[in-house]
């Protein structure tokens, strides 16, 4: 069982340990995504672990989300998103990868702690497990795209991913902003709409396809996203093995 419990501040982590924590994820995640009581639950949930960020001294759930840790690339057929993506390009993928999925934080919680615990607590499970390659689906709120044509003109111009990894069509709605958008982004305005836990990525190094799927059942905007753990910049592993401890 790999040690996930971190504390920084007012919050905690810890990895799920039994079916009530599951069910309380999946009703912040019904908050978040589905914008109802409502749990969000799906097929994949039984096949990953979920890490809960929580309030120190209350104990109030205010962050999830679930990973899928697959041996290597010959395996990644089994990801959530496998169903929107072809992927066959990283099933040569010589490493462990982790998928992160269903990530989220409660909308009346604004502190940008909550975030970095969380990433410290992905940080020591991806140090004590030796992940090579993070990836997910990173999403916009909303099918829009028009909205954040900024920001899918920053990814288009500065974060495509290499050729060798890089996704293929297969969701049968997608919107091909590598090939569709004309001119350049306007950064300031792209950064403001750009999803923090995307943006979280980039800073990482992390890439994303050329294009985006539009998940009607979500109501949301997805691109596939990967981060090549040894292409971390230095200083940013520092900082998040600084709050892994």
């Amino acid at each position: 069982m790999p040690k996930l419990a971190l504390q920084k501040g007012r919050y905690t982590t810890r990895l799920a340990t039994h079916a009530r924590d599951v069910q309380l994820a999946q009703e912040l995640r019904g908050r978040v995504f589905l914008k109802s009581n409502t749990r969000d639950e799906d097929r994949f949930d039984s096949l990953c672990d979920h890490i809960l960020v929580e309030e120190r001294t209350t104990g109030e759930l205010v962050c999830c989300f679930r990973f899928m840790h697959l041996r290597d690339g010959a395996e990644i057929s089994k990801s959530y998103s496998a169903q929107f993506y072809d992927l066959s390009a990283l099933m040569g993928f010589p490493g462990p990868m982790v998928e992160l999925g269903r990530f989220c934080i409660a909308p009346e919680w604004k502190d940008p702690d909550i975030l970095r615990i969380a990433w410290g607590a992905l940080t020591s499970y991806v140090d004590q497990n030796g992940v090579a390659l993070l990836f997910g689906c990173a999403s916009f709120d909303g099918t829009d795209e028009s909205a954040y044509s900024d920001a899918f003109a920053m990814l288009r111009d500065r974060h495509l991913g290499p050729k060798r990894w890089l996704p293929r069509v297969k969701a049968p709605k997608v919107f091909k902003f590598a090939d569709r958008l004309r001119g350049k982004a306007d950064v300031k305005k792209a950064l403001k709409h750009m999803p923090p836990l995307l943006r979280t990525y980039l800073m990482m190094g992390g890439w994303v396809s050329d294009h985006a799927v539009i998940d009607s059942h979500m109501k949301t905007l997805h691109v596939f996203t990967g981060v090549e753990v040894a292409a971390i910049p230095d200083a940013r592993k520092k900082l998040l093995r600084a709050v892994a401890g």
